[in-house]
């Protein structure tokens, strides 16, 4: 977990967590005093240096014993080394008694090592401070442990401040990030990434909290959020009448602790000033964080350039982020190969994305086995989507077995779908539970579906929540079921969001009906955008005649709703809108919007155009649509084909859609057509 070094390339030891102390200690001085000793330089100058202290520490050279000393440690040559750092030792030097307590603990005698580092610790050695925590720590003892590590913190020693931080976290003290961040502004590329982890957890709440943040966030598969439901733009399930993707659900990739619900829902009424102040706060925690992301990914840590990637996909910034995802999934990152899997498949690239799924699938990322079964799946390759969607399960991937479910599903294997579904939902899978509970309720077992829509409703499924609002509502259960709806409108579900509306008009609060109608209709509901518009109209004082010369005055919110929806194909809004373009004069608009309602099946719609075509003198096509009209049950059209067959002297026709009006109404209409059919019946006898 942390950046495993040895002394021989660095001159520390580094520990994570619960490691061994000897890979935890760490010589500052011994780095100091050796400076330009390392791997850089060649075994030839290493040599000469080496003779050259061999010399001047047999002359007596206390500096050179404890150098040559180090050299020697280095090399591994432990029996040669003891004697100098020993010697070194004796006469005092802090950097030998440190060494020395390294080479003990290498051979085996802990408690002895940890002697030599106190007397270094106390002589101000932040390297041995650190190891003695180390030490400490290792054996349970955190007060004496937390004492030297702090030491070597204060002392602005960086494996000393990640120690003491780890330790911190460990016990949920506050000071964690505190000695992260120092850890991290002396290039430890650890606490670098854990210090970005804390931001992006802080940012994901919402805003900042005090400076002592005492808890991190994790670093597995779920802590990255690799979206457990469906991807948005993938093939998933809508559970909310059955119908099913072939490819099934994807895990989209990593995201931020925190990140919003995977159908991108949303509360939309939040807002204010208060929230806008959080919005920018989270933002600035999460440059914050890309930032120490970078810093630690431009030190090799994998899994930073991997949430560095994320971060960056998020913003729009695909070629980096695609850069960062393929440096760490060259470094061995299964999530990395499969987010960079993700982003190519984005980008039309199939075949590059399956070799990255692949890859990862291979390493066991159930994520990118589940996207290879998705992928078989869409290309009709059915037993290879199973083997993959096994895989995932294998790998321990709960949506393979939900996504099993959903390929028997989409075959009619309804049994295998159940089991599937089944065992994904005692897993957890709360979409799993969703899509269980609907196959019951197509087979007609209700007794069985409504605790499973309770389970994934109580876990978090929103479209469960909103089954459970109309299996209520279908036993007029009124109450109930608006507690569901309202549930799920509150996690920004649509059709949610319009039953409540609809509800709260009935009830008179037209300002509650307002907002869940403008979310609703925000959210792309057809309906409920008509509903808005009929809801502002009817607030609107009706216009008045133009003046001359007047201007044209601009298209009201109400007008927009109703465009809105009609262009979303709601035939009542088509007529609306066309009537709205009739009364401004604009003939070819009313009859444009009047023509595509009618064609959709709007009775009104066909009326209309046919009054629109009869102002115009086209009254044999005007017919055509008022029979239409009549014969989808429109009373004012029988009366209007009525009419004019009686003005061409077709009595017994007139009389026919006579009949027809006063059957269907309204009832100033009956009376009319009523009327007539009796002039008419006195013409046929005269």
């Amino acid at each position: 977990m942390g950046d495993r070094a040895t002394l021989l390339e660095t001159g520390r030891f580094e520990q994570p967590h619960a490691g061994n102390v000897a890979d935890a200690t760490a010589s500052a001085d011994f780095a100091d005093r050796v400076e330009g000793l390392g791997g850089e330089h060649d075994a030839e100058e290493t040599a000469g240096a080496e003779a050259r202290h061999r010399g001047a520490a047999d002359r007596g050279d206390t500096s050179s014993m404890s150098v040559l000393g180090a050299l020697l440690l280095r090399r591994g040559d432990l029996d040669g080394a003891e004697p100098y750092l020993r010697a070194a030792t004796a006469d005092g030097d802090r950097a030998a008694a440190n060494n020395l307590g390294v080479l003990l603990h290498q051979r085996g005698y802990p408690e002895e090592a940890a002697g030599w580092w106190r007397i270094a610790a106390v002589a101000g050695s932040a390297a041995a401070a650190h190891a003695l925590g180390r030490h400490f720590r290792e054996r349970g003892d955190e007060p004496a442990a937390e004492y030297w590590l702090r030491q070597s913190a204060e002392q602005g020693h960086a494996l000393g401040a990640y120690a003491l931080s780890d330790l911190l976290e460990h016990r949920g003290e506050e000071g964690v990030e505190r000695w992260l961040r120092t850890a991290a502004e002396q290039g430890h590329r650890e606490a670098a990434y854990r210090l970005a982890r804390a931001l992006e957890a802080r940012a994901a709440e919402g805003g900042p909290r005090t400076a002592g943040t005492a808890a991190l966030a994790g670093t597995g598969r779920h802590a990255l959020a690799d979206r457990p439901g469906a991807d948005p733009r993938s093939t998933a399930p809508d559970t909310r009448t059955g119908r099913k993707g072939p490819g099934g659900a994807l895990g989209r990739g990593p995201a931020p602790d925190g990140s919003p619900d995977p159908a991108g829902r949303a509360d939309p009424s939040v807002s204010g000033p208060e929230p806008a102040a959080a919005a920018r706060a989270a933002a600035a925690l999460l440059d914050e964080a890309a930032q120490w992301y970078r810093q630690a990914a431009a030190r090799g840590h994998r899994r930073a350039a991997l949430h560095l990637g994320v971060i960056l996909e998020r913003r729009g910034r695909l070629k980096e982020a695609g850069r960062w995802y393929l440096t760490a999934a060259k470094d061995g990152e299964p999530r990395a190969a499969c987010a960079l899997g993700f982003l190519l498949r984005d980008a039309g690239d199939e075949e590059s994305a399956a070799v990255w799924w692949l890859r990862a699938a291979q390493d066991g990322d159930g994520n990118a086995a589940n996207a290879l079964g998705a992928l078989h799946a869409a290309r009709g390759e059915a037993q290879t989507a199973e083997r993959w969607y096994r895989a995932a399960m294998d790998a321990g991937d709960v949506n393979g077995a939900y996504n099993l479910g959903l390929l028997c599903a989409s075959q009619d294997r309804t049994a295998q779908a159940e089991q599937w579904y089944r065992r994904a939902a005692y897993a957890g899978h709360r979409e799993a539970a969703n899509a269980l509970a609907v196959l019951l309720l197509q087979a007609g077992d209700h007794v069985g579906a409504e605790p499973w829509f309770s389970k994934a409703a109580e876990a978090g499924s929103v479209d469960a929540a909103f089954n459970l609002g109309i299996l209520h509502a279908g036993r007029d259960d009124d109450r109930t079921a608006l507690d569901w709806y309202e549930r799920a409108a509150a996690a920004g579900h649509t059709e949610a969001a319009l039953q409540v509306g609809i509800a709260r008009l009935k009830d008179g609060d037209e300002h509650e009906a307002e907002r869940h109608l403008r979310c609703a209709a925000g959210g792309g509901s057809a309906e409920a955008a008509f509903r808005l518009a009929a809801l502002l109209d009817a607030r609107r004082p009706p216009p008045g005649a133009p003046a001359l010369g007047e201007p044209v005055a601009a298209k009201s919110e109400c007008e927009e709703w109703y465009e809105r929806a009609a262009r979303q194909g709601h035939r009542r809004a088509q007529v609306r809108v066309g009537m709205l373009a009739a009364a401004r004069g604009d003939g070819a608009e009313a009859a444009r919007w009047y023509r595509e309602a009618a064609e959709a099946g709007s009775r009104s719609g066909a009326f209309n155009l046919g009054l629109l075509l009869a102002r115009e003198g086209s009254e044999r096509e005007a017919s055509l649509w008022w029979t239409r009209a009549a014969r989808a049950g429109h009373g004012r059209a029988a009366l209007r084909l009525a009419l004019l067959a009686a003005r061409r002297g077709e009595l017994a026709e007139g009389q026919r859609w006579c009949a027809r009006a006063v059957e269907l109404g309204p009832a100033e209409v009956a009376e009319r057509a009523g009327r007539l059919r009796e002039a008419l019946l006195q013409e046929l006898t005269a």
